[in-house]
């Protein structure tokens, strides 16, 4: 894929400009309502991470697909969909509450794996979006992680505002760095920032981005109309 090709080489530039090694940022297909012929390709184009935003596709998709990848679960999750989920994914993005913390370190001890999180912050006022909203929750939710058995926190994700300005998607993104450094402080082992979609993925890499959600620029613009399995 033309495209996977082109995504590096950006993704190496901007690493350059940046004073980063490009080793330390991992590109996510996110292949949401993706067909399977796309991402058969990009998996022969060298991609190994996927992104899923729903547990039915997700699981629908990993029946199908035989393929030495690790999928990223990176949709609001909710507790009734989480064992379909723990099964199947290698990092959850999205965690976002105690409770759920809860039951995905109770499914994945049932099933006796380490599950790598990351836990979502909201660093917008947009109401559409979800994620931790304090310092305090934070903490708690962070500490609770931290004492469970099956549950591995590997580090924090956001969604930058939609928005233009540059000056507010660069402070989503650095509010997000400036907790991971808050929570290293403490005590915590925070390695990743999930970070930077197609529209902003240059300026989180400038701020320390580790993971990119790259969906359009991977695989173009999707026909939200028909499902992934008629594309």
């Amino acid at each position: 894929m033309e495209s996977i090709n082109i995504i590096n080489e950006k993704i190496k530039l901007c690493c350059q400009k940046a004073g980063r090694n490009p080793s330390e940022v991992k590109i996510i297909a996110v292949s949401k309502n993706t067909g399977l012929d796309l991402i058969n390709q990009a998996i022969s184009a060298g991609m190994k991470d996927f992104g899923e935003s729903k547990a039915r596709e997700l699981s629908e998709k990993t029946d199908v697909i035989n393929a030495d990848i690790k999928w990223h679960f990176l949709g609001h999750l909710q507790r009734n969909k989480v064992k379909t989920v723990v099964e199947i994914a290698e990092y959850i993005h999205s965690v976002d509450s105690v409770r759920l913390a809860e039951e995905i370190n109770r499914q994945a001890f049932a099933i006796n794996k380490i599950q790598k999180i990351l836990l979502e912050i909201k660093t917008s006022s947009e109401v559409a979006k979800y994620g931790i909203t304090s310092e305090t929750e934070l903490i708690e939710i962070a500490e609770y992680c931290k004492s469970a058995d099956s549950i591995e926190l590997e580090g924090l994700m956001t969604m930058a505002p939609y928005t233009d300005d540059i000056k507010i998607i660069r402070r989503s993104f650095s509010d997000l760095r400036n907790l991971k450094t808050l929570l290293n402080l403490r005590g915590f082992d925070i390695k990743e920032l999930s970070m930077g979609m197609t529209g902003d993925y240059e300026t989180a890499i400038e701020e320390g981005s580790t993971m990119l959600r790259l969906g359009s620029a991977i695989f173009g613009k999707r026909d939200y109309s028909r499902s992934w399995r008629e594309q």
